[in-house]
């Protein structure tokens, strides 16, 4: 390896995410990848870039890519062609973020300042997955194992010296929590789920955390397929989940119907078939169960009002623990800027190494040639050893000086780089 001027070419990082802010939650199973492998070795060998990993959950489908050289408008047009949709598509929904502020949003990602619900623990575990899968099948390398590795533990660290975490915020959470209050055993219960937008899903997403059944329907039922696919539960026709309520214990209902979706009517019908008690949590706004619902014999309605209260409780609790998680972030931020800063010495440190290593090993050879039949085997091998020391000895210094030296510089690091270039070119000597 020469060292030359393509050796300060700076690596690019850059994420491209399609999440629960820009896209409905129904609608992000279009961005997803079917095929992750599929998705890593088109991405990998069409964007010219050395590293990637892809977070995909409910909420997000996340691509992060490291490279030299601008890939950026490459890998939308690719992830675009996987998934079978017009890159202007993937171009006017994806967001964009790149180096510093890819690091500043998977940190803030892991530590659950990103989600859907601020605290969340399950984000971190999917983050951990995902690179974990990426770095074990080779997409994955250096660059991004270093930055993942440092978020994975601040993620942590977050969330045991905080309370960020602590007090569901969830509304999801907070109904299933109440519902599991009022059933000694919610396995047991027949359950469904009226509703495929944010707060359906939150309640789906608990269910599944807990392992419950349930069923979902949709005044759309294709719409109920998607969501039953993308986030849980089984798909139910509207028409027919209504024929059926008297053999269900629990309703959750989360739509923005304009009118009322469950009517003191169908409950009364319902409740004349059976014995036991039925509970209904309306968490649409505005409500979409009818007041009256409440009156109806063994039946316990919770409206959004008394669930926000718990939430609005919860959440100021969690809001109070922001800053601190945001202040650990500001540490690591800071401590990955010097991380990365000394990193951009590494190509000029190691093409240095061996072409010193090159030089070492002709004179060393030129040496065995006129000492020739005069020493040994054992002699050979302490020169030779001798040779790989002073190289060592004299390099280890100035290089591990040049790391520290990238610490201090921004706008100029591109001239120093070429003043060291320049010092340490061996070629044509």
């Amino acid at each position: 390896m020469t060292l030359s001027s393509s050796m300060i070419q700076t690596l690019q990082v850059i994420n491209a995410r399609v999440t629960f802010r820009n896209a409905p939650i129904h609608l992000l199973e279009k961005f997803a990848f079917i095929d992750i492998d599929y998705a890593y070795k088109k991405i990998l060998e069409n964007c010219s870039i050395r590293e990637c990993v892809i977070i995909q959950t409910c909420n997000r489908v996340e691509v992060f890519a490291a490279g030299t050289g601008p890939f950026e408008k490459k890998l939308l047009e690719v992830w675009g062609s996987i998934v079978g949709l017009p890159v202007g598509e993937i171009k006017n929904t994806a967001e964009i973020s790149k180096d510093r502020d890819v690091v500043l949003h998977l940190l803030k990602l892991a530590s659950g300042l990103d989600s859907l619900v601020i605290g969340e623990d399950q984000i971190l575990g999917q983050v951990k997955r995902a690179f974990d899968f990426a770095n074990k099948n080779h997409y994955a390398g250096s660059n991004l194992l270093a930055m993942f590795d440092r978020a994975v533990k601040v993620g942590s660290k977050v969330r045991t010296s905080t309370s960020l975490n602590k007090g569901s915020i969830s509304i999801g959470s907070i109904a299933v929590n109440l519902a599991e209050e009022y059933f000694e055993d919610l396995k047991s219960k027949g359950i469904i789920l009226i509703g495929t937008g944010e707060g359906a899903s939150l309640v789906a997403k608990s269910l599944k955390q807990r392992d419950i059944n349930f069923l979902v329907t949709s005044r759309t039922f294709q719409r109920a397929k998607s969501f039953a696919d993308t986030v849980g539960g089984e798909p139910t026709p509207f028409e027919k989940a209504l024929e059926i309520l008297h053999e269900i214990d629990l309703i959750f209902v989360s739509t923005t119907a304009p009118y009322y979706l469950v009517t003191y009517d169908r409950i009364e019908k319902a409740m004349s078939k059976r014995e036991n008690g039925m509970m209904i949590l309306d968490l649409s706004n505005p409500r979409t169960v009818e007041e009256g619902v409440a009156s109806v014999s063994k039946v316990k309605l919770i409206n959004m009002d008394q669930i926000a209260e718990i939430v609005e409780k919860n959440t100021r609790s969690r809001k109070n623990e922001i800053g601190s998680a945001e202040r650990l972030i500001d540490i690591e931020m800071n401590s990955m800027h010097t991380m990365y800063k000394r990193k951009k010495a590494d190509p000029i440190v190691d093409s240095v190494f061996k072409n010193v290593d090159t030089i070492r090993d002709r004179e060393l050879k030129k040496a065995f040639s006129i000492l020739g039949k005069k020493i040994g085997p054992e002699e050979s091998k302490i020169i030779e050893k001798l040779s790989y020391a002073i190289v060592e000895g004299i390099l280890s210094s100035p290089m591990n000086n040049l790391r520290k030296e990238m610490e201090k510089y921004n706008e100029k690091e591109d001239d120093f780089m070429k003043l060291i270039i320049k010092l340490f070119s061996y070629e044509n000597k």
